[in-house]
């Protein structure tokens, strides 16, 4: 027999019922009402009894809820809600994040398959973990975690809408990752790389090493950036979108001088030709990274990739790929540890490269140009130092 009951410390009541299988369970009504508490248990025991499906529950539940509020229940599919999220963030994020939300949902409601058409309120925390379990069976731990970090946003904007009453993605944790391997060059180890570089990606490597800004935001520069009379370089982080002014160290500083002026306005010349359509187009930096590998390879820093063989030809962009501890990203690591090494404070390290923290917010006002420029001079010319034996 359904009945409702009071429990200590809860100003709720509880629905108590019976299912099918026998199971006696107990579920809070969510009101302190006896007659809105009444009229939920008994949609919960029609339903039970009715061995309902999940769209006659819900229309059950409309009509109980508007006959307590005088408006049907709404409910929204994932597949109808992520595209409303999707719409919104058009004003809210870069391309290329866009782009990355349009796809990692798209991933998420290919696995869900049916249930995807289904009210975003019926989405559990095991279709959510079951669903990072898939991906993680064909990416990297960090990419997982991205893409969690991504449905949570989803979810916690479908309980802001009122259309969850809990975010259930939240409470997926994420996953262990490696980048704890991962580890900055040695001194020697950028002249080999540097040995082996295009003239190109020469000029890659110095502005990764002297700016320690990201792939894309390198790949991506035009003249219109650099200043050689004040000898800086300005740019808003893809990332982040943080304004950057950096001094040009001198190694940095002499490789751009020796390049040919652009023809083109330079808002519109880029400075590393090749590389930044790559980086202007969504994906793009991860052929860059690939290019990087090789170059890498071509150090005997790292194992040739496994793509070359046609068995390992076919895993896709999507496969599980093995975490180098060197990369690009490794000269972010390299420009932080030099700077540290050389007695350069904490918030005028992460100033320079772009670090957001507690330490910085905590005290940083205004790090000047001449602060930045006394740090950036500490740095070692990698083109002078003597050949690695």
């Amino acid at each position: 027999m359904a009945s409702l009951h009071k429990r200590i410390k809860s100003p709720f009541y509880w629905a108590a019922f019976t299912l099918p299988d026998g199971r006696r369970v107990f579920r809070s009504t969510k009101t302190a009402d006896r007659k809105t508490a009444q009229k939920l248990l008994a949609a919960m025991t029609e339903a039970t009894e009715r061995r309902a499906t999940a769209d006659q529950v819900q229309r059950i539940l409309s009509d109980v809820h508007e006959s307590i509020h005088g408006t049907p229940l709404i409910t929204v599919t994932l597949v109808a809600y992520a595209r409303q999220f999707l719409e919104r963030k058009k004003d809210e994020a870069a391309a290329v994040t866009l782009a990355s939300y349009k796809g990692i949902i798209a991933d998420l409601i290919e696995t869900l398959g049916e249930k995807a058409n289904q009210p975003i309120s019926y989405i559990t925390k095991a279709d959510l973990a079951n669903w990072r379990d898939a991906s993680a069976a064909k990416t990297s731990a960090r990419t997982v975690n991205n893409k969690i970090k991504v449905v949570r946003t989803l979810f916690q904007s479908a309980w802001r809408d009122g259309l969850i009453t809990d975010n259930h993605a939240a409470k997926i944790p994420v996953l262990k990752t490696s980048e704890g391997n991962r580890r900055p060059f040695t001194l020697p180890e950028l002249q080999t790389v540097l040995a082996v570089c295009n003239h190109e990606w020469r000029g890659l490597v110095l502005v990764g090493l002297y700016t320690g800004q990201r792939l894309k935001d390198v790949a991506s520069l035009t003249w219109a950036q650099i200043d050689l009379e004040r000898r800086e370089i300005a740019l808003n982080t893809s990332k982040t979108s943080r304004r950057q002014i950096i001094p040009l160290a001198p190694p940095l500083l002499a490789y751009l001088e020796a390049l040919p002026a652009p023809d083109a306005p330079p808002a519109t010349s880029p400075i590393f030709p090749t590389a930044h359509p790559h980086a202007c187009r969504s994906g793009g930096t991860s052929s860059l990274s690939k290019a990087f590998h090789d170059i890498l390879a071509d150090a005997g820093f790292v194992a040739r990739r496994a793509a070359a063989h046609p068995s390992k030809a076919t895993k896709g962009r999507d496969a599980r790929r093995d975490t180098s501890p060197l990369s690009f990203h490794s000269l972010r690591h390299t420009t932080t540890s030099l700077l540290k090494n050389a007695g350069v404070s904490e918030v005028v390290a992460r100033d320079l490269i772009g670090h957001d923290s507690a330490a910085v917010s905590a005290n940083y006002t205004h790090v000047d140009s001449q602060a930045k420029r006394a740090a950036i001079a500490l740095l070692p010319d990698i083109t002078q130092l003597a050949p690695n034996p």
